[in-house]
């Protein structure tokens, strides 16, 4: 591992910047830390609310990641008040973190770790503390202390596995009084814990350290035949085609968002003949367990070529680990609190590749990531001795730790479209622009298409600003072209994991009087208003029956449905078949929980590409009044005098994907400010 430190940079940087320095250092290596895993902490001297200096210790909140900590995410926490803790023999989680809750310098400053007394009973100025591949490689075996001892001699501290808290960082300090030479401490199923009176020293020591049992891994690593990976195998298809199902099984209880992942090192685990006896064994380190649970699910994929087969197989597959899951936690459980989501968050199928799952892409990412790890962890563990985890008490202790449980109770509450996946279609502008931006807002995943796709693309990028690059994603999609309809649901299940909500929105309006109409436009218009909803819904409630978790369909619709317009007999009567397929499937697909509805809008001109000038000038023509009077038209032949924006759609179809309207399918919603001729009859 390289030491990527810069001395003559990091000469000028305050204590509390060098912190920050080093701990983007680390949190660069994947292979160190992974979302939020390790800990980084300083030593100095401030002045307190008062002008008083006071000896501080900077240390990581709880909940801040490295690679982008910034400054007034380390808390200073008053060392003379800590201190005279070491006296004690014994604190409780509870009582400790109230403690230091009172040894904040700033009452504002975030929640400081759960290691801030091991940092601090360290008497060294900076303190760095990471879950290391390479470390973790070598702790997670049978004979970890001979194995360490060979890998990084004798000036290593080897603590076994306790949860952070008081007794650790007791025993941690009283390790290194007795043993005042060493340059690092080893938590065992942990990580590493290295020391300095600089900041470069510490993260030095770290970097040699990890460099160290990084060789001997390397050097040592046996290929035991047992470990034989079988052929690769790999079928898209049957990737898509399971994937909603499983999908829909681990959301009985809350929906979950889920991605596929097949690199090479992955197909290879997969594959391998002792899979089953390592991934019982256990996650690497309580942080990893965290993410990615205790156990993985694996499924034998016994005949390879079969969906109808694999989707049973699965399915057995979850019952037991759900099964087993439950008999974990009522032997184990202190029955203070409730079981938690009993379903895997990681899926292993033999040939194919692996599945997580989260609350949303972004956890969905991290326990993946988390896993790719463990695998590396695993294998190599294993080749050098044996792999081995926490036992299963330590891992319920893990799990359902009180101060990680109330830690996710600060989590900020569901939004009303929050672990749903949403497709989108015209989404670069108007009405669709409108729904794709309110649906995130209300925490949706949104799959935003259109055939303009530079201006999706741009789109995209700016709410991305808002939302994070894991909760929208711009697909080129032109709805009556059926072969890139197909292509964006592959991209929906590999990415999303399926489909909750569809809005069908794309449309076009071609005008002319009847008998002056041109065949053609009479076939563009059905081509996207008819048959490309057709489409995309057809697609849409496939994905929905596979998952069985339900779903909401929206047509987008027009006024004209219920009141055609002369000069727009082709966007109308293509209109009216839009709603008419609408209506069929809320009847053939009601008893699989999935709601189809309409809702007609009318004269949405706001950054609408379907009111060309060309539109304009004849709406204005049809209805004798001036191009530039016809919007002012339109307001004024209402019943309430308003004019209709793409938002107030939006607004309508967030009631319409939400749970509000979960007894509501078939029917068609105005938004068109009151127009008495389009009244549903």
């Amino acid at each position: 591992m390289l030491n990527n430190w810069k001395s003559e940079y990091s000469k000028s940087l305050s204590d509390l910047e060098k912190l920050v320095y080093q701990s983007h250092l680390i949190g660069a290596e994947q292979s160190l830390v992974l979302w939020g895993g390790g800990n980084t902490s300083i030593k100095t001297i401030e002045k307190d609310f008062f002008g008083v200096p006071q000896n501080v210790l900077r240390i990581k909140g709880s909940g801040s990641d490295l690679k982008s900590v910034e400054a007034k995410d380390f808390p200073a926490i008053n060392l003379d008040r800590v201190l005279p803790l070491l006296e004690r023999e014994h604190m409780s989680d509870d009582a400790m973190v109230d403690f230091l809750d009172h040894c904040l310098i700033e009452s504002s400053a975030p929640r400081p770790s759960i290691e801030t007394l091991l940092h601090a009973f360290l008497p060294f100025k900076s303190v760095v503390h990471s879950h290391a591949d390479a470390i973790l490689s070598l702790t997670n075996t049978k004979k970890h202390k001979d194995i360490i001892q060979k890998a990084l001699g004798g000036s290593i501290i080897v603590l076994p596995y306790m949860r952070p808290g008081f007794k650790l960082s007791k025993e941690s300090a009283e390790s290194l009084e007795k043993q005042n030479n060493a340059n690092g401490l080893i938590l065992v199923n942990h990580g590493l814990v290295t020391w300095g009176n600089t900041p470069e020293e510490a993260y030095s020591k770290h970097i040699d350290i990890v460099t160290q049992a990084e060789k001997f891994v390397t050097k040592t690593r046996k290929h035991k035949t047992q470990t034989e990976t079988q052929e690769r195998f790999y079928d898209q298809k049957l990737v898509s085609a399971v994937t909603p199902f499983i999908r829909g099984l681990i959301s009985k209880n809350d929906k979950s968002v889920l991605t596929f992942h097949s690199d090479e090192k992955i197909i290879e685990f997969a594959n391998m003949e002792n899979i089953e006896s390592l991934i019982k064994i256990g996650a690497a380190t309580p942080d990893h367990l965290m993410h990615s649970k205790r156990l993985p699910l694996f499924v034998k994929n016994t005949d390879k070529y079969d969906s109808e087969e694999l989707v049973l197989e699965i399915k057995n597959a979850v019952d037991k680990y759900t099964n087993n899951y439950t008999k974990w936690f009522s032997k184990h459980s202190d029955h203070a609190h409730p079981m938690l989501d009993p379903f895997p968050r990681v899926i292993i199928i033999r040939g194919l590749g692996m599945w997580t799952a989260g609350k949303d892409k972004r956890s969905a990412h991290i326990a993946q990531d988390i896993y790719s790890h463990t695998i590396d962890i695993v294998i190599n563990a294993d080749s050098i001795d044996s792999y081995t985890s926490l036992s299963d008490q330590q891992s319920y202790d893990a799990e359902y730790w009180p101060l990680e449980l109330y830690k996710k109770s600060l989590a900020p509450a569901n939004k009303e479209l929050s672990r749903q996946v949403a497709l989108v279609t015209g989404a670069a502008s108007g009405i669709g622009k409108a729904i794709t931006h309110r649906f995130l807002q209300e925490g949706a995943h949104v799959i935003a298409t259109d055939v303009d796709y530079e201006s999706l693309k741009i789109l995209s990028d700016d709410l991305c600003k808002s939302y994070g690059n894991d909760r929208i994603l711009p697909v080129k999609m032109d709805v009556t072209n059926e072969s890139e309809v197909l292509a964006a649901f592959e991209n929906i299940k590999l990415n999303f994991g399926g489909l909750d909500i569809l809005v069908s929105n794309a449309g076009v309006a071609y005008t002319g009087l009847i008998n002056n109409l041109d065949s053609k436009d009479w076939e563009k218009s059905f081509a996207v208003n008819a048959t490309g909803h057709f489409l995309v819904s057809k697609h849409s409630i496939n994905t929905m029956r596979h998952q069985n978790i339900g779903g909401s369909i929206i047509f987008i619709a027009t006024k004209n449905v219920t009141s055609p317009g002369a000069a727009l007999g082709a966007y109308s009567a293509a209109k009216a078949a839009e709603a008419q397929l609408a209506r069929v499937i809320a009847i053939e697909n009601g008893e699989y929980g999935i709601r189809s509805n309409i809702i007609n809008p009318d004269a949405i001109f706001e950054d609408s590409n379907l009111w060309s000038s060309e539109v304009k000038e004849e709406r204005a023509k049809a209805h004798g009044v001036l191009a530039e009077e016809i919007q002012d038209f339109y307001r004024k032949r209402t019943l309430l005098k308003q004019a209709v924006t793409a938002e107030d759609v939006a607004e309508t179809a967030l009631f319409l994907a939400s749970d509000r309207s979960m007894k509501t399918t078939g029917a068609m919603i105005p938004v068109d400010a009151g127009i008495r001729d389009a009244f549903v009859r």
